[in-house]
């Protein structure tokens, strides 16, 4: 699970793209997905925050927070663009940042309102993929680049990797 910035740091291009995404109506704007308690997916939109720190995430009080505390898993992915149909997504692991004195300063860079029952997430990085569909010739061709976390492409010692599934390199 890589950090926002460590993310960023092996792969800048890629992160200011979808960073260029995610704000491309100015703060932060996109859909959430969370596991809900059954299973299913729940998506909800949301405005990430993208600071020097880490991707984070003001959730208030509602279902999609009761999902995260209970299953960080997530998938973020950009609002619609109105001039392309490019679109960006990363996905792994939110987890709640308990150091008040981050939460504060986060909170009042951001104009988060004290007045409102919300916590902060720290949203980690396993995936980050970006689309763009550029038109060659009247074709719409996709370029997509995706970026794994290492640590999470490893196969932990106890799963057995049959002839279907081998790890990316």
């Amino acid at each position: 699970m890589a950090t926002w910035s460590e993310f960023a740091a092996d792969e800048p291009r890629l992160a200011d793209g979808i960073r260029r995404l995610l704000q491309q109506y100015g703060p932060g704007l996109g859909y959430l997905a969370t596991v809900r308690a059954d299973g299913g997916p729940r998506v909800h939109p949301v405005s990430p925050v993208i600071a020097d720190e880490g991707l984070f995430c003001f959730v208030i009080d509602s279902p999609k927070r009761r999902d995260l505390e209970r299953d960080g898993r997530y998938a973020l992915h950009s609002f619609p663009a109105e001039e392309s149909d490019d679109e960006a997504y990363v996905a792994g692991h939110a987890r709640p940042v308990t150091d008040s004195a981050r939460v504060a300063r986060l909170a009042r860079l951001h104009r988060a309102t004290s007045q409102v029952d919300w916590r902060l997430f720290e949203l980690t990085v396993d995936v980050a993929m970006l689309a763009r569909h550029d038109s060659v010739g009247g074709r719409a061709r996709p370029a997509v680049q995706v970026w794994l976390d290492p640590a999470a492409r490893r196969v932990p010692e106890d799963c057995v990797a049959g002839p279907a599934f081998r790890p990316a390199a």
